[in-house]
């Protein structure tokens, strides 16, 4: 697992503010379901990509927990910082696939 760097965390956060200001309801078990199986599908292809990073297990461990005790505005709210976490790895693993040969060999 790699560590993630500033910029690519920075980018997840925004995203996650977004888009949990947008769903101000309160959660079922249902809406936590399906936004768990999305953000798993993200990390699966993270690691797919060999780029997981322990912050989105660490996020996903906790909407789990959270789920089981029936809290489920706060595992909906990990559970899309886990997905958020995976894609910005992803989008790093793509972005950075290319980038390396755009170094200047000194």
């Amino acid at each position: 697992m790699t560590r993630p760097n500033t910029r690519i965390v920075l980018l997840a956060f925004a995203l996650t503010t977004i888009g949990s200001t947008s769903a101000m309801a309160a959660s079922t078990e249902t809406d936590f379901k399906a936004a768990y199986a999305a953000a798993e599908a993200a990390n699966n292809e993270a690691g797919r990509l060999r780029n997981q990073w322990t912050v989105t297990a660490e996020a996903l461990a906790d909407a789990k927990k959270a789920a089981e005790k029936g809290d489920f505005d706060h595992a909906m709210a990990s559970a899309r910082d886990a997905e958020a976490l995976a894609k910005a790895s992803i989008f790093q693993a793509t972005s950075e696939k290319e980038a390396w040969k755009n170094l200047e060999i000194r």
